[in-house]
């Protein structure tokens, strides 16, 4: 029963795509199952690799354009890393909250502080349908591994 969690999300992100009207196909089931079993955020390149291994026909656009249609339909969270580019990495969906992410491993850890909910004066009558808030830095272990070689 180890496998609960991955089959439920595998299954939840399959049933959004079926409810945007996307025909369910091997591959796409393929895609959930891979973004199913990581826990990290995962490059396209990443994605496609999975991918090819299957499915050695497949195209790096073909891939590439169902991760992008996956984070506006909302089962991808989707960042941008300065050195690695856009990533993916299944959405959370049990509760609100945000992430921290480690810019040097990119391990992401999750705090439930929203800054969304202090009043903010937006020009323009702005109103706000959908945010995301990440804050880039180095986790506890990165630090130690690096003031450890500093020290030497």
């Amino acid at each position: 029963m180890a496998h609960t969690h991955t089959d439920n999300m595998a299954k939840r992100i399959v049933d959004a795509m079926a409810r945007g009207g996307w025909r369910i196909t091997e591959q796409r089931r393929r895609l959930a199952d891979i973004f199913a079993n990581s826990d990290s955020y995962l490059s396209p390149k990443d994605v496609y690799e999975a991918m090819v291994v299957h499915y050695p026909g497949v195209s790096f656009d073909t891939v590439y354009r169902n991760l992008r249609l996956m984070s506006e339909m909302g089962v991808l969270e989707q960042f941008y890393s300065m050195d690695a580019g856009l990533k993916f990495k299944a959405a959370c969906e049990h509760h609100h909250h945000h992430h921290l992410i480690c810019t040097n491993c990119e391990k992401t850890l999750t705090f439930e502080y929203c800054p969304m909910e202090q009043e903010m004066k937006l020009p323009g009558n702005f109103k706000i349908m959908n945010h995301r808030f990440e804050v880039y830095g180095l986790c506890e272990s990165c630090q130690l591994e690096r003031s450890g070689a500093a020290s030497q």
